[in-house]
């Protein structure tokens, strides 16, 4: 509990500090936090009833079949696809990377997930294309999905390489 409030403490010390150097931005900062604000209060509900509905009627093996080590690569893929299609802020996308990794999804499919939801979405792609053109549009997507794979990779092999380490600190 006490962890918990450790960075939202230091954050607002942080603000406190700066607001009073720079005066001048108080309405600024203060208007924009409020908007959020009420943003996260209007969507959370919504996503929470989504998470819970989630975790009642996607079952735990489908979730292991599909996204789960046994899974391979398609799962990260799969990953990738599911962070794709979805609009909306990267926050929505926590909750749902999070019953997830509870039901089973290998830690390589979420990273993808959550680096798609964040970087690769459909709408995003077609105004890119409209404005930047179809070269740029696909060198970004094709790089994007590369060194998202790479990353999903590596992170969970460097949180494996932790886990094994600790447990063999803890014999």
């Amino acid at each position: 509990m006490k962890r918990d409030a450790i960075i939202p403490g230091i954050t607002l010390i942080i603000a406190i500090i700066l607001l009073s150097i720079f005066p001048d931005r108080q309405e600024a900062v203060i208007t924009t936090s409020w908007d959020f604000f009420i943003e996260m209060i209007l969507i959370l509900p919504a996503v929470m009833i989504l998470m819970g509905l989630f975790s009642v009627f996607v079952p735990k093996e489908m979730v292991v079949k599909y996204l789960g080590k046994a899974a391979g690569i398609k799962a990260v893929f799969l990953g990738i696809l599911m962070g794709s299609l979805p609009t909306g802020p990267l926050y929505v996308a926590f909750p749902m990377a999070s019953a997830l990794l509870k039901k089973g999804a290998k830690i390589s499919c979420i990273i993808a997930f959550l680096s798609a939801w964040a970087c690769i979405k459909i709408p995003q792609e077609m105004v890119e294309l409209q404005f930047l053109g179809p070269r740029f549009m696909a060198a970004r997507l094709v790089l994007t999905i590369i060194f998202v794979v790479i990353m999903g990779i590596l992170i969970e092999r460097l949180i494996e390489w932790s886990d094994k380490k600790q447990t063999n600190l803890r014999r």
